[in-house]
Formats: structure tokens, sequence, C-alpha cells
């Protein structure tokens, strides 16, 4: 039998009425003949919930701790889905990322998997069970408890699916794949039928609430397609009839064709005039990752920060201040807006005419990054939503 991964999100488990239907999904994927690893995240706004409650008690708590708690969520949802499997009839076992062998390095809040050793779930399957992991963690090669930073399950759906050399890996969720922008910014914005792993891990990294860039990063180098779909639908019995987006290797696409538009609110920018090497040195003690680099002898150093990843702003702000002064400042209420598609820069045409258009719309760009894969336009933060709408109509025929 074909191994078969899925992994459901924290609002397809948000209740005991939508476990049951996980449960009742995952028992139909088993009656098709499948063996089934299924991955959860926690229930609902669980670990948004958990974490306000360590903010209650501090404004930095340390975040080893973080991992020590937001990691339960998780470890509920894999419990109550178990039980709701065997309430239908189903044999099924949990295990926490720890139990199921993934390994991780030492970096709390954002770990990145080092290793899957999947020999628990091995065994469980071949006993004909259904085996249900906890997402969004893992253990270090330290014995300690880490997570996967936002969108982590999807990163140990895919990580799973390698590692057990599964058939497919099915990413559901209450919606039914992946769009050319967010629908509630863009009424019309399209389902896309399929991705390539490139242009996905982009729109991942530029704000995109779709898959996670580290899952797609893994399902890359292993060569697995994912499947983007609704829990609602039925489950897949064979690639050919599934519906929602495929991420898979070089999908047909003209070069130069924007696919998405994707935005990113509540970014930081830095500027300094400090020795470079001084300031990302100062950024990576205190564990800051930054994104859209630009560097030159003359002007210095400009830096763009997602704020999501600054789990200590203040005390961030407050060593920049002390060690550099004047020479780095740091400028509030940016938004972030991308244009996302293959061979995107083979020319300047789609840049012009993304620049063109936001100012015809009196969006003065802040700022300008590019890549293979992506252009972006750094914007005022109140404007963002209004960027994306205009950038969808200009450049996604």
């Amino acid at each position: 039998m074909s191994i078969v991964v899925q992994k459901y999100g924290g609002s397809s488990v948000a209740s005991p009425e939508k476990l049951r239907a996980v449960a009742q999904r995952v028992m139909a994927t088993k009656a098709a003949g499948h063996e089934v690893c299924v991955v959860v995240s926690a229930m609902g706004d669980t670990t948004d919930d958990l974490l306000a409650h360590a903010k209650a008690l501090s404004d930095n708590p340390p975040r080893r701790e973080l991992d020590m708690l937001l990691s339960a969520g998780e470890r509920i949802s894999m419990a109550l889905l178990s039980i709701a499997i065997r309430e239908l009839g189903g044999d099924a076992i949990s295990f926490t990322g720890s139990q199921s062998g993934i390994i991780t390095n030492d970096r709390h809040s954002d770990a990145r998997i080092l290793e899957v050793r999947p020999y628990r779930i091995q065994d469980e399957l071949a006993r004909g069970r259904i085996v249900v992991v906890a997402g969004y963690q893992g253990v270090s090669y330290r014995k300690e408890v880490t997570t996967l930073g936002r969108g982590g399950s999807d990163t140990t759906a895919v990580a799973l699916a390698a590692a057990l050399d599964a058939a497919w890996c099915e990413i559901c969720s209450d919606v039914d794949g992946v769009y050319s922008a967010d629908p509630r910014v863009v009424p019309a914005a399209r389902r896309l039928d399929v991705l390539s792993h490139e242009e996905t891990q982009e729109m991942a990294e530029a704000g995109a609430r779709v898959l996670n860039a580290q899952a797609v990063e893994f399902a890359k180098e292993r060569g697995i397609a994912i499947y983007a779909r609704a829990t609602a639908a039925a489950p897949m019995t064979g690639r050919a009839e599934a519906e929602g987006t495929v991420v898979r290797r070089n999908p047909p696409r003209a070069p130069g064709s924007v696919v998405a538009v994707v935005s990113e609110s509540g970014v930081l920018l830095l500027t300094s005039t400090a020795p470079t090497e001084e300031v990302l040195a100062a950024l990576e003690q205190h564990g800051v990752a930054g994104k859209q680099v630009q560097a030159t002898a003359s002007n210095g150093l400009s830096l763009v920060l997602s704020r999501e990843n600054l789990h200590n702003e203040s005390e961030l702000r407050a060593a920049l201040a002390q060690r550099f002064g004047d020479q780095v400042r740091l400028l509030d209420g940016c938004g972030a807006v991308s244009a996302i598609g293959a061979g995107i820069n083979a020319t300047h045409a789609t840049l012009l005419r993304g620049s063109e258009v936001l100012r015809a719309a009196g969006i003065e760009p802040r700022g300008l990054a590019t890549s293979s894969f992506r252009i972006t336009w750094l914007v005022e933060d109140a404007r963002l939503a209004e960027s994306v709408r205009v950038l969808h109509a200009a450049l996604i025929p």
C-alpha cells in the first residue's frame, strides 16, 4: 500500500465537530487502501491564546519556554484527533515531533529540520495503524523541544512525506488552494491550478499566508509534489483527480508572467551608515534574520525586517541605539507588496509597469528589491491593500 501524508490546519480542527469531520476524511483515505500519516496544527486560535498568556507575564518571554508552551497546542490536537478516529472504529496512535524522529537545530522559535528518523511511524504504519503527528515541533540534538516558526506544520508534513517516501502530501485547510492574491483583498483573485516550487517559496517569503517557505524548500529538494486543497473536498484517491493547487517541479509557464501579487504588513526598514558587518553581527546576536539586503560602500546598509520575527523588538531597538546611535535607524509604517513569477526580471517591463501604476494611484514606493522570481515594492502600510489591488489589476490579465 502507498503511504499518504495529510496535514490539517488549525481552522480544520478548531472544534470537536470539525475534528470528527477530519477523522471521517482520514478514515475514508485509509479505506481507499492507503497507509495514512496525519499532521495537525493547534486548534483554532490556541497558539495565539497561549502566546497572549506568556505576553501577559513578560514583555520578552524566553524563547525556550515559549517553545515548551506553544508546542502544547499541537499535542492537544493530535490526541483529540486520535480519539476521534478511534471512535469511528479506526486504529490510531499519536506522536509528538520528538517521538516522530524530527531532529532540528538548536534555534528556538524558528528551528530548521536537520534530519527525520521516522522509525516509530514506520513501525505503526506497518501494523495497520493511522499515525497522527503533532506539527510545528521537533527536538534539537541537545534534546530540547523546538518549534519551526509560522506555518511549521507544513514543514513537518513535507519532511515526513520525504522521509516516508509518500505517494503524495496533501495540505488541507479551509481554503481550496492558492490564489493569485488574498481573495479578502482582491475579490477578483483566482485559484491557481499549478505553481512551481520556486514561485510558491517566493510567495511565502514575501508574506503570503499560503504554504510555509521551509516546507516548499524541502519539497523542492526532494522532488515532492504538494497538493493544497480544502478540508471539505473529498480525499484524494490518486493524483489525477485532485482539485486545488498542485506545487511541483517546473510547471509550464511563459517566462516573465506574473502569477500572484502578495503582501506583508508591518515590516521595518533598517538603514545604516555604520560598518555593515558590525550591524549584521548585532542582528545575528539578537537572532534577527533580515531580507532584501542592499549594501554599498558609499551609502551603507538597507535591510527589511519582518516584525513577526522580532521576538524582542524593544530590546533590539535599545541595543542598536546604544551601540550605533543615529547611524542605525528603523523606519516604521512600512508594508511590502510583491509581484511573483518565473523570469519576472528577464526585462524591466514588469518593474516599470508596476512602479507606474503605483505612482498613478498616488502611492510612492519607499524602496525596491528584486530576485529571479519576485519584484517587491516597499509602500506605506496604510495603503498596502490598495497597492495589492492596483498591481493585481495591472499585472495579472
